[in-house]
């Protein structure tokens, strides 16, 4: 029994041994923290961030941001990315992981390229770019991208009839797709009708083109309608918990007793007490055309809006090769730095006068299958009613 148990005590430390030197043989072939290639980096990024804010347009080429703005933006979240210097190496600073993460947005270029630009490891930029999209979000949305208030929707109406002639509007609705690389076992779900994979950003903007609410997530397959159904957005709307002001006469048109506020949308939107849509079809009445005349105007905020956002972050105009819920992550992130850019505009850049399209009436051919009540019917003759009397204006259709 003795000499069994002396030979478990020999094979146990045998093994022991063996482990052991494996261990320091692995160690010693173990790749450095930081590759000798990238120990430079610290100095020649800075070196770098002082070069481009001496010149404004290639900062904001890199980055999607002015100096003021890129600054304004770090000064608010640095602390949530700072990280603690170790023993093995020097954490990189949260300027840099800002940058990092801002290229990636304003360029769409790839982690390995980003990575050799800042002397990087790929799986660094990999982790640098979530963390950062997710410290925005939770350091910006209150106040950029929080919900609006009753007095807010009011406010916002109240822009939409100054600047666009369009009363008790609070906002212009439309969805866009972003598309991207298909992922495993999901491509009958992602598989947007009009041919790519894609997820939809539904977004309601205000009179100066910022997004007050947005929903991301769904699946490109789905219809305008369907997505409008299935998002937070138009549930709350259905079931009244938007927080819209009460029910208002239109200005000068007291007779014609209080209109709901609505939302305006085209025509792959259904019609709904608070959302209004325009006339389908062709030979239209006088008074159906001018409806849908003033309705594209508010209209127009919204695909500016979307336009603006594809061409500051030009990563949505590549195929965009991250999983669902990353990409998710991502364009709200810059839907609320596009609200964050907005806000440093002045009164004067946003009060400028949008070019009126030729044919504002385009489009309109296409009836989608939408239901709709008699009310929402009504809303909609009442409308094209005060917009054929007392709210014309002079610009509009006469015939």
């Amino acid at each position: 029994m003795a000499d069994m148990d002396c030979y478990h005590s020999r094979r146990v430390a045998l093994v022991y041994l063996y482990l052991n030197n494996k261990r320091r043989r692995r160690q010693a072939h173990r790749r450095v923290w930081v590759h000798k290639i990238n120990q430079r980096r610290f100095d020649e990024f800075h070196r770098l961030l002082q070069e481009l804010r001496l010149d404004g347009s290639l900062f904001q080429r890199s980055f999607g941001l002015t100096t003021p703005q890129f600054d304004d933006l770090l000064s608010r979240i640095g602390a949530r990315i700072t990280h603690q210097d170790t023993n093995y190496r020097r954490s990189i600073s949260a300027a840099e992981r800002l940058s990092i993460c801002l290229r990636y947005l304003a360029t769409g270029d790839s982690y390995r390229t980003i990575a050799t630009s800042y002397r990087v490891g790929v799986s660094t930029v990999a982790i640098i770019i979530p963390e950062v999209v997710t410290a925005i979000w939770d350091g910006l949305v209150k106040d950029f991208l929080a919900m609006p208030s009753t007095e807010d929707w009011r406010s916002i109406a109240e822009e939409f009839l100054q600047r666009w002639n369009f009363p008790n509007c609070c906002g212009a609705v439309d969805g866009k797709h972003i598309i991207l690389k298909v992922p495993p076992n999901l491509g009958s779900q992602l598989h947007n009708y009009k041919g790519p994979f894609s997820i939809v950003l539904l977004a309601v903007v205000d009179a100066f083109g910022r997004f007050r609410l947005i929903d991301v997530g769904d699946y490109g397959r789905t219809s305008d309608g369907g997505i409008l159904a299935n998002s937070t957005f138009g549930q709350a709307l259905r079931c009244g918990k938007l927080n819209l002001p009460p029910d208002c006469p239109l200005p000068g048109a007291e007779h014609r007793g209080p209109l709901p506020h609505v939302f305006v949308a085209d025509e792959a939107f259904p019609l709904r007490r608070n959302m209004m849509r325009p006339f389908p079809g062709r030979g239209l009445t006088r008074e159906r055309r001018i409806f849908n005349y003033r309705l594209s105007q508010p209209r127009l905020v919204v695909e500016d809006a979307f336009g603006l956002l594809f061409a500051q972050w030009r990563l949505f105009q590549r195929l965009v090769d991250v999983r669902p819920e990353v990409l998710e992550k991502f364009v709200k992130t810059t839907c609320l730095l596009h609200n964050f850019i907005r806000s440093f505009a002045s009164e004067a850049s946003e009060g400028e006068t949008v070019v009126t399209p030729e044919d504002p009436l385009r489009g309109l051919g296409r009836l989608a299958a939408n239901n709709f009540s008699r009310e929402a019917f009504t809303v909609r003759e009442t409308f094209m009613a005060h917009f054929t009397a007392e709210g014309a204006v002079t610009w509009q259709p006469t015939e």
